[in-house]
């Protein structure tokens, strides 16, 4: 068994004296992972850190096996990242969520491409990746079966003044409807509706929305936490927006 494709490195365990058990996303083999041989040595460091773009192989004599892990360097995301904090925690929240959310070995070629755009908004700055990364994490409960439905108002029918999504059902409520709910209810960020410009306000807001329903349906389901990383992305947007 054997294939060979672009891959997003989404996580990094050392193995032994030298190697290493990588994780990657690639379109049409999804989650994967695989032994590198001296992944964990000073020579290969720099190409197996999360975020990054690479070129990889893996073979293994039969298809339920681990499998060894090859690769080269296509994109240094992660130590470009590194100038920037705020970029590095959107990087590393991205690749979190991946690795924990998505089915291993299952392909989800859309989360991938995304995932490969949101990486190259990072150079652009917070007003371009935060969002993208909030626009991601929706696509990816879209294609998990979790998806929100934010085209027009659960209670009115209404597609105009859209304003807050019910953290029960996941449907968008307009302003006017929402009524004596509104404080029970999750603010929807217009830049989810493709509407405007955005400032940290609107990236919390966007971060908790699809927070609480990774956190209920994906991560719950296993009885497991949103990723750290996620956790600490949100404490750094909640401090610039303080």
């Amino acid at each position: 068994m054997e294939w060979q494709a672009p891959a997003v490195v989404l996580d990094v365990r050392p193995l032994g004296e030298s190697g290493a058990v990588v994780t990657l996303l690639t379109e049409q083999h999804g989650r994967h992972a695989g032994l590198a041989k001296g992944g964990a040595s000073r020579a290969q460091a720099a190409l197996w850190q999360p975020g990054n773009l690479v070129e990889a192989k893996w073979v293994a004599r039969l298809a339920d096996q681990l499998g060894a892990l090859s690769g080269e360097l296509v994109h240094a995301a992660a130590a470009l990242a590194m100038e920037d904090p705020l970029a590095l925690a959107v990087l590393r929240a991205a690749t979190g969520v991946a690795e924990g959310a998505l089915p291993e070995r299952e392909a989800h070629p859309r989360i991938f491409r995304g995932l490969v755009a949101l990486i190259a908004q990072l150079a652009r700055g917070p007003d371009q990746a935060v969002p993208e990364l909030v626009r991601w994490e929706a696509e990816l409960l879209a294609d998990l079966g979790y998806g929100l439905d934010l085209v027009r108002c659960a209670a009115s029918g209404t597609t105009e003044d859209l304003a807050f999504v019910s953290p029960r059902t996941g449907r968008a409520v307009s302003a006017a409807a929402a009524g004596a709910w509104r404080d029970r209810l999750l603010p929807l960020p217009p830049f989810l509706l493709g509407q405007g410009p955005s400032g940290p306000a609107d990236w919390l807001a966007g971060l908790r929305l699809t927070g609480h329903f990774l956190a209920r349906d994906v991560f719950g389901t296993h009885h497991r936490p949103l990723p750290a990383a996620r956790e600490m992305l949100l404490d750094r947007i909640a401090a610039l927006g303080a």
